[in-house]
């Protein structure tokens, strides 16, 4: 079993930064990939990026050159660093972590990006 521990959302301005930190503890193997998710209200859950365990990136359009996945290996921890946010960037954010063919998510945290 893999525990997730999000933190790091908050309220801000449109234009502003927030930086969120996913944890993961348990059964960690060297080889998994983890990214963040979201879902805003009255829509389905999608993919913001992710990052590989060796280091390869991906992001949704979105999110393409304001925010950056990255990721601490020694520290079982995800970062994703949120610039020049939009009041449409709000929503739930989710931490996945994925290992030898499961999925396991973090409980969430909220992000609000007020105009």
């Amino acid at each position: 079993q893999v525990q997730l521990v999000e933190s790091g959302g908050g309220l801000v301005q449109a234009g502003g930064s927030l930086r969120l930190s996913c944890a993961a503890s348990g059964s960690i193997r060297s080889i998994n990939t983890m990214g963040w998710y979201r879902q805003a209200p009255g829509k389905q859950r999608e993919l913001v990026a992710f990052v590989t365990g060796s280091g390869s990136t991906n992001y949704a359009d979105a999110v393409k050159g304001r925010f950056t996945i990255s990721r601490d290996n020694a520290k079982n921890t995800v970062y994703l660093q949120m610039n020049s946010l939009k009041p449409e960037d709000t929503a739930t954010y989710y931490c996945k972590f994925v290992q030898l063919g499961r999925d396991y998510w973090g409980r969430g945290t909220q992000v609000t990006v007020s105009s």
